[in-house]
């Protein structure tokens, strides 16, 4: 490497990776727990962003073969995950909040989410038969991923789909800041997420600066991730807000959750603004100094 330059990291053993350690977690004869899904989960957001950084170097029938077989994976496992999650969330809903639990013994919605049973480490035949066209669709992608050439990806084209990716989440973050509906809140965290997996290729250009950034932006989705989670929760029950039918106590369970969702965004908020803000350049965020090679 030439003195002076930053030689970014090598994209394809990456993305390698990821697809290989989701199937190295996923055993073939146990139904994953909670752990196992999210981190399967999380490692196909991850391949997913990383494609979207080659988009433009690479042939767009196998970039949407794998983007696609990728998205697959994720939308088999989110209801696992999500029923999970909405089990645990109202259950320390109801240890913080007994009394206005004890109101609500009777609501059908609320006892379908928080007493339906714990996975059981068995597999049923309808989670046998994912979990093999699971296996099956990271086998293959893996498989497939060896043969892709990547070995003259241009870094400065690197760089533009990176600043491609901030502006989009600049856009969503303006959007949302201007119109907090969940819908936007949940958009803008998606790309924010693309934007904190791909800026791990670009460590080298500054690593203290581009890690404490991937920190705080890590920070940032997670708390809009728990804002979503209580945003569906409240969606699930079916809850409408004027609803003259609705119990006193369900009102007050959701306030309860408005409040704590409030708590969230002014977590995200402060750090939104100084990343996010129109008006900043991405250069200047990471304080890139040196040329690419």
């Amino acid at each position: 490497m030439e003195p002076g330059f930053v030689k970014l990291k090598d994209i394809k053993p990456v993305l390698s990776g990821y697809l290989r350690e989701a199937q190295y977690i996923l055993s073939p004869s146990k139904s994953p727990d909670d752990k196992v899904i999210h981190d399967v989960r999380v490692l196909m957001k991850k391949s997913r962003a990383t494609l979207k950084l080659v988009i433009t170097q690479v042939d767009q029938e196998i970039f949407a073969r794998e983007y696609n077989a990728m998205r697959e994976v994720g939308r088999v496992m989110r209801t696992w995950r999500e029923t999970s999650v909405y089990r645990k969330t109202l259950k320390d809903l109801k240890k913080n909040n007994p009394d206005v639990f004890s109101m609500l013994a009777e609501n059908e919605q609320l006892g379908a989410l928080m007493n339906k049973a714990e996975p059981s480490p068995e597999l049923t035949e309808n989670q046998q038969n994912d979990l093999v066209k699971i296996r099956g669709l990271l086998h293959r992608s893996e498989s497939r991923i060896r043969f892709f050439k990547m070995d003259g990806l241009e870094p400065r084209i690197l760089l533009q789909e990176l600043e491609k990716t901030y502006d989009i989440v600049v856009n969503d973050y303006l959007n949302c800041r201007n119109n907090p509906k969940t819908v936007n809140l949940h958009e803008f965290r998606k790309k924010a997420k693309d934007f904190l997996y791909q800026l791990y290729f670009f460590r080298p250009f500054n690593p203290p600066v581009v890690k404490s950034l991937e920190k705080k932006l890590d920070t940032l989705t997670q708390n809009l991730g728990k804002y979503n989670d209580l945003a569906q929760i409240i969606r699930t029950i079916g809850y409408k807000y004027g609803n003259s039918g609705n119990p006193v106590a369900l009102d007050e369970l959701i306030v309860i959750i408005r409040n704590i969702q409030d708590r969230y965004l002014l977590k995200v908020w402060p750090q939104a603004y100084k990343t996010f803000c129109p008006g900043q350049k991405l250069e200047n965020i990471l304080r890139i100094r040196q040329p690419l090679t």
